[in-house]
């Protein structure tokens, strides 16, 4: 790898980083918890990447790094599906009969 392609990776990132923060500065809080639930399914390119770095890897740091952004990877993309999965269950219908048993505890 050479200098330019370096600093083009650098300055890449640093702008990723920039746009990221911009963007989601501008979201309101009570948006915060859909919008990240939903966006951390998108992490499965961060497993992906790590795969591509194991696979052009020839020493151990290379593959202890890849292994390490795969779990993290992976914990954010299963991290991402059940937080989505409870707010999804929050918005359930209740059936008819805990309906009822709520109301005549809600009597007593």
């Amino acid at each position: 790898m050479n200098d330019l392609d370096l600093l083009t990776a650098i300055t890449v990132f640093v702008l990723s980083v920039l746009v990221g923060v911009e963007v989601i500065s501008k979201v309101p809080a009570t948006l915060h918890t859909p919008l990240m639930s939903g966006s951390n399914a998108v992490h499965g390119i961060v497993v992906i990447g790590a795969m591509l770095i194991a696979a052009e890897s020839h020493t151990w740091l290379g593959y202890v790094l890849a292994f390490v952004a795969m779990v993290f990877g992976a914990m954010n993309v299963v991290g991402g599906y059940v937080v989505t999965d409870r707010m999804l269950e929050m918005f359930k219908a209740r059936p008819a009969a805990e309906k009822a048993a709520g109301n005549e505890k809600a009597e007593v």
